[in-house]
């Protein structure tokens, strides 16, 4: 699995750095021709430095992205091994980008598992031994709803830069986000229908369920410090995984400097609307903040308003939104897409979401000190499900 994983990473380093662009399929395609006897590398005479890549006999080209997306050497009996710089011939597997890093989908063949490698922006050089010793220890905090962390890497690149990474298992539903903002992605990676509030109930019970054990049951308590629908990712059967934790507590202590910035700049205002007050003031990272963000993720996951929404601004702010609409107006602030999708004729739509956007309420209080702690938002979440759904305490439907 290690030399996999080697190879794996050697092609990650190379589209983080070419930028993802064609560059990263031509260098492949030169070092494939480099395996073919002499003979045949005059067939291969277009593969050259001074031609363009598009215009190489064999390759097809993508219109827009003018990346590789076709190799047809049928014809000319060749035969080598293309490096892992050619990632599939497809930009597709760029997951996304997030304040501390940028997600590839890669694929473990010995293993037979696809998975999410994480590759951090971190400007600090060595203390490699510490940064693996560091991760490993991530990979014993484990809860049915974490994103279980496989391993690490810290090496160094191709152009001699340090090179980190986490790899994550990885989850085939995607993110939150695009499940409550589908209209905001494109339609080949759009989800098929939306999420019932039974859904959306449970997902809250889940993220809160890791908050719970992040903040109390492990060795020391661990602040998520980015929670967010992005960084809530979604298994076959919709169970919710939280991703990213432990993060900031790596970064914090490896790469102070690179932190701090990312925190000023992509971190709070990147996040801008998820993030406590108090970090915005320079307050230290706590659980409290972790329980804000929460409250802005339930005024969101209910509401389908972004808290970075154009409609907000000044002292009208989701949160104000939410406040002011309870509980006679709570349907004129809800998703309307949520109410009406899978709830039985008589439902208590208004009721049932008054009590989860108080719990939502309750935790985004201004001042820390009052605000919800996770276990409490577990115990009330859960009474609500039961209560409104007839379930039983576990069940998920």
């Amino acid at each position: 699995m290690k030399l996999f994983l080697f190879l794996s990473f050697s092609a990650l380093m190379s589209l983080e750095a070419f930028g993802n662009t064609h560059e990263t399929d031509k260098q492949a395609l030169l070092k494939f021709k480099s395996q073919v006897s002499e003979e045949k590398k005059v067939l291969l005479s277009s593969w050259n430095n001074s031609s363009p890549l598009c215009r190489w006999n064999g390759v097809t080209c993508g219109r827009k992205h003018k990346r590789v997306t076709r190799l047809d050497l049928g014809g000319f009996q060749l035969g080598g091994v293309i490096s892992p710089f050619i990632d599939g011939f497809s930009s597709s597997n760029l997951i996304g980008s997030g304040s501390f890093g940028t997600v590839f989908k890669a694929f473990l063949p010995a293993e037979n598992k696809v998975v999410a490698v994480k590759v951090l922006n971190m400007q600090r050089r060595g203390a490699m031994r510490s940064f693996m010793a560091e991760c490993e220890s991530l990979k014993d905090i484990r809860h049915r709803n974490l994103v279980k962390l496989v391993t690490a890497c810290s090496s160094i690149d191709f152009q001699g830069n340090d090179f980190r990474a986490l790899i994550y298992e990885y989850m085939p539903n995607g993110s939150l986000d695009m499940w409550l903002h589908p209209k905001e992605i494109e339609d080949i990676s759009r989800p098929s229908r939306t999420l019932t509030l039974l859904e959306r109930l449970n997902i809250v019970i889940d993220v809160a369920s890791v908050l719970e054990y992040l903040h109390l049951n492990c060795h020391e308590a661990i602040s998520h410090c980015d929670l967010k629908p992005s960084n809530v990712l979604l298994d076959d059967d919709l169970t919710a995984h939280v991703s990213d934790f432990g993060l900031a507590r790596i970064l914090l202590k490896f790469d102070q400097e690179t932190f701090i910035n990312q925190l000023s700049s992509a971190g709070i205002r990147g996040s801008i609307g998820y993030a406590a007050p108090e970090y915005a003031m320079g307050g230290e990272i706590s659980v409290h903040g972790d329980a804000y963000s929460f409250g802005i993720l339930i005024f969101e996951m209910f509401s389908g308003k972004r808290p970075t929404d154009e409609m907000f601004g000044g002292d009208l702010t989701l949160r104000s939104c939410i406040r002011s609409a309870i509980p006679d107006q709570v349907l004129d602030v809800a998703d309307e897409l949520v109410l009406h999708n899978g709830l039985r004729i008589g439902f208590p739509a208004a009721e049932c979401l008054t009590k989860v956007l108080e719990v939502g309420l309750g935790c985004s209080e201004e001042s820390p000190a009052n605000r919800l702690g996770m276990s409490e938002v577990v115990k009330e979440l859960i009474s609500i499900k039961e209560r409104f759904f007839k379930t039983r305490r576990g069940a998920r439907s």
